[in-house]
């Protein structure tokens, strides 16, 4: 058997000797064992694989071996501004990009976006990320979105978005159904939602937006439950009208009524969670403990580089911290003490590869099980004081593991990060592409405007109660209405 490093096309693949973490249904822990990949699919799972001659063998001896891990909400556009926004709150965001300078980004500023984005992903070992794209103001900025996502060795969903139009609008366009004609073939590496908020305007104006994904028989993917912006009548009217299904995916769910809960369980849709998201900018207290009281499918995602890391290692640190320290803020208001701590860390390990695949209709992502797609990681730093002693797996994942630790990525059978280092992909290009885009941001704002930017005034305007343009309506549960 040969011990080349070299990753031809078509050759097997091999992860030897590490601690593998299937995330199947049991949760099993498998030491000392391995994963073969023949193709773009896990051949095998097991202690001391037999494996093709031909095959090319990667040390996983002292690592951690476990599916890809999955983002379902990262509005990828964004992330040429990495840090910009780090002291905004949520109505500074709306602000800056639903209000003024959003319509500032043209189509390569889309596609310098994604493009460090899809490369940020796979360097931290997340195989798949939803592009919760809310940037396409024309369908060159959605072609732009699609080459950038393309152009990594990753796998992406396109959620397809607009915020400077009315949801009816964009979606009825002829250029819209041209773009979907044109770049959605069903390609098994880039899938397709609509990404698209309820207002809960009572004329609900969003409901043919709703009845274009039903007849191309795609997901809508919505930011629930975000304060000030969209509430229990954003679920009422969605659900009065038949739109909630299992495919839909309710971001944040963070300012929801016990109601809203009910009715997403019933019909059987999932939450990603953003808990760095929630608990900095506004949406409400990351909701975790309310989703697992009403049994409702969870998956974590980042929201976006503007604030926050674009890694999932700090979406399951952070998501831990915060539902246990919900857990125990409500015990000590009433004279207890909590003694075990209801959510787990490999219960959030699960959220980040397992949840991800289910929220996107995926059944063969998410676990590594022979026949399932060839997405994983190998968590492994022989550098690195942190890496050792390896105890709990599940909670050296959530806690101690971080993106430099991220030793070996395949996506789709393909290896695409090795020895800590990317392979295929042209950083110093990326580079020049966000040089540009920041360059023609900073000169279209001027120099005062840029730098006001980090902190923006809020106008007197209905923001407070709806950051949406295409509708005057104020919601009644904030703010006084």
């Amino acid at each position: 058997m040969s011990e080349s490093s070299e990753f031809r096309p078509g050759r097997p693949v091999v992860l030897r000797g590490g601690t593998v973490l299937p995330m199947d249904a049991s949760r099993r822990v498998l030491p000392d064992a391995d994963v073969l990949v023949v193709d773009d699919r896990i051949a095998a799972v097991g202690p001391a694989l037999e494996v093709p001659e031909s095959t090319a063998v990667i040390d996983a001896t002292d690592g951690i071996v476990m599916p890809g891990m999955i983002d379902t909400h990262r509005h990828m556009w964004q992330t040429a501004m990495r840090g910009y926004g780090a002291d905004w709150t949520l109505t500074q965001y709306f602000v800056w990009y639903y209000l003024e300078s959003g319509r500032l980004f043209r189509p390569e500023d889309v596609h310098a976006g994604n493009l460090l984005a899809a490369i940020e992903a796979i360097d931290a070992g997340v195989t798949t990320v939803v592009d919760w794209s809310h940037g396409l103001q024309t369908v060159d900025h959605a072609d732009a979105a699609v080459d950038a996502l393309r152009a990594v060795p990753g796998r992406a969903v396109l959620a397809y978005g607009n915020i400077q139009q009315p949801p009816a609008e964009w979606t009825g366009s002829p250029e819209f159904r041209d773009f979907v004609r044109r770049r959605i073939t069903g390609d098994d590496m880039l899938g397709f939602q609509l990404a698209f908020d309820v207002t809960g305007d009572p004329a609900f104006p969003e409901k043919p937006a709703f009845e274009v994904a039903r007849e191309l028989g795609v997901p809508v993917t919505t930011h629930a439950g975000v304060w000030g912006a969209t509430g229990d009548d954003s679920i009422r009217l969605m659900h009065e009208h038949g739109f909630m299904t299992p495919e839909t995916v309710y971001v944040h769910a963070a300012s929801l009524s016990a109601d809203s809960y009910h009715r997403i369980a019933a019909t059987g849709g999932s939450v990603s969670v953003s808990t760095e998201s929630e608990q900095s900018a506004g949406q409400g207290y990351p909701p975790t403990w309310a989703i697992r009281a009403h049994g409702i499918p969870v998956s974590l995602s980042m929201d976006t580089s503007v604030w926050w890391s674009g890694d999932l290692f700090s979406a399951m640190r952070t998501t831990l911290g915060a539902d246990r320290s919900r857990e125990h803020l409500q015990a000590q208001a009433k004279g207890d003490t909590v003694t075990h701590a209801a959510l787990r860390a490999e219960e959030v390990v699960s959220w980040a590869t397992r949840g991800g695949a289910h929220a996107l209709g995926r059944d063969d992502l998410g676990s590594l099980e022979p026949g399932k797609k060839a997405d994983l990681v190998l968590i492994k730093n022989d550098h690195s004081p942190v890496s050792f002693p390896l105890l709990n797996p599940y909670g050296h994942v959530a806690f101690q593991a971080q993106r430099g630790d991220v030793h070996t990525v395949l996506v789709d059978g393909r290896v695409v990060k090795h020895e800590h280092r990317l392979l295929g992909v042209d950083l110093a290009a990326a580079r020049r592409e966000i040089e540009a885009t920041v360059a023609h941001l900073r000169e279209s704002l001027g120099e005062e405007g840029w730098r006001k930017g980090m902190n923006p005034d809020v106008p007197e305007t209905k923001i407070l109660d709806n950051p949406y343009t295409y509708t005057d309506y104020r919601s009644g549960s904030t703010h006084g209405g």
